[in-house]
């Protein structure tokens, strides 16, 4: 088997569907590529038995067959030559693969195909399109709040409910909780399903720049999302997501108007002076005025600030996590933001201040216990 290719061209879809080669697999044969070849077109598989991720490119070939392929050496390679056609023999007898550029010749050792894990295929699922844009933005606002911790597994990964009225997407990792809602990606039928955090980072990672359709279809057990000439299928997480709904205040009687810049600019300098382990800011609310402030004990370290904002409520002195603050309002691009809070031992609400049509956001994050200055 023989098929010649441009090297820029191949480096550029191995490297979109890399990243779901894991560097120790459960099988040895999921460190190579799956290579097929039909009807002058290349088809390339990378998988670690729940992700899988396709690509199709066009070469010139002589014949049809597959091989696996070695990721790491061929992606290597790759990378070092310049832009040329680089032509790949194969010996499917042996699976002995050469490769010949304008440089020289490299031989590397394959494996049978058959051996590769066969991917699943849609069967009785239901379907829904959106734009990459709108796939973007929902994965970059709740991806960050997904939990890491595998005996909570539902957590880890992203709930997805849509209906005909609209589609939702949660995560939270217990300590914040993002809701993120669309009113312009909607299916006849009611679907719920949760998907794995490694999935959607990989998806974000390649989604185009350029806005490109995006067709979502899933089942029981697997997600498949297509675009261009990718495809990525992934095993849902098979768990019963938390009644996030609970946990939403809705008596939230305190509110705070904010420039988003201006805070998030304040307590990335105030976190710098906050204990390490804890990162607790304190947050001050009362006339017109926020102060937030830090102080690490250990090391007698502390520091202070003092912003405007607009105040509907009671004084209110609260605590929370720096690092989740911060994450938060990054990930929000509204120019103010509502604080909307309760009390100093209730979560509290991050609401854009200006809401993008057909968007509708809502962040959770809960307060730590403050301990008076001594």
């Amino acid at each position: 088997m023989r098929f010649t290719v441009s090297s820029s061209v191949l480096l550029k879809q191995l490297s979109g569907i890399n990243g779901v080669i894991t560097t120790n697999p459960v099988v040895p044969i999921l460190e190579n590529f799956l290579f097929e070849i039909g009807d002058s077109k290349l088809t390339v598989t990378a998988s670690d038995l729940q992700t899988s991720m396709i690509t199709v490119l066009d070469v010139d070939a002589s014949e049809n067959g597959s091989i696996a392929v070695p990721a790491r050496i061929l992606l290597d390679t790759l990378k070092n030559l310049p832009e040329q056609p680089v032509t790949f023999y194969i010996d499917e007898d042996t699976y002995s693969i050469e490769i010949s550029s304008d440089n020289g010749q490299y031989k590397l050792a394959g494996e049978n195909s058959t051996d590769f894990p066969k991917v699943p295929v849609v069967s009785e699922g239901s379907s829904v399109e959106m734009s990459s844009d709108v796939l973007a933005s929902a994965i970059n606002n709740t991806i960050f709040a997904t939990s890491t911790d595998e005996l909570r597994p539902a957590m880890t990964g992203v709930y997805l409910k849509i209906n005909s009225e609209n589609s939702l997407m949660v995560a939270t990792d217990g300590h914040r909780l993002i809701r993120y809602r669309r009113s312009d990606v909607t299916s006849e039928e009611e679907n719920e399903l949760i998907i794995p955090r490694k999935a959607l980072n990989l998806l974000k990672s390649t989604l185009p720049s350029e806005n490109t359709p995006v067709v979502m279809e899933f089942n029981v057990s697997n997600a498949f999302f297509s675009f261009n000439n990718i495809q990525l299928i992934c095993r849902l997480i098979d768990e019963r997501f938390p009644q996030y709904e609970n946990v939403i205040p809705v008596d939230n009687s305190n509110e705070m108007t904010i420039d988003r810049v201006e805070f998030l600019s304040s307590l990335r300098r105030i976190a710098i002076y906050a204990n390490k382990t804890t990162h607790q800011v304190r947050l001050k609310i009362a006339e017109g005025e926020l102060q937030i402030s830090a102080e690490d004990l250990d090391f007698s370290n502390e520091a202070k600030e003092v912003l405007k904002c607009e105040h509907d409520g009671e004084e209110i002195e609260i605590g929370f996590n720096a690092r989740f603050l911060i994450e938060m309002l990054s990930n929000l691009e509204s120019e103010r933001i509502l604080l909307k809070l309760s009390q100093p031992n209730r979560a509290g609400l991050i609401l854009p201040k200006e809401k993008v049509e057909e968007e509708d956001i809502l962040m959770l994050v809960m307060p730590v216990m403050l301990h008076n200055y001594v």
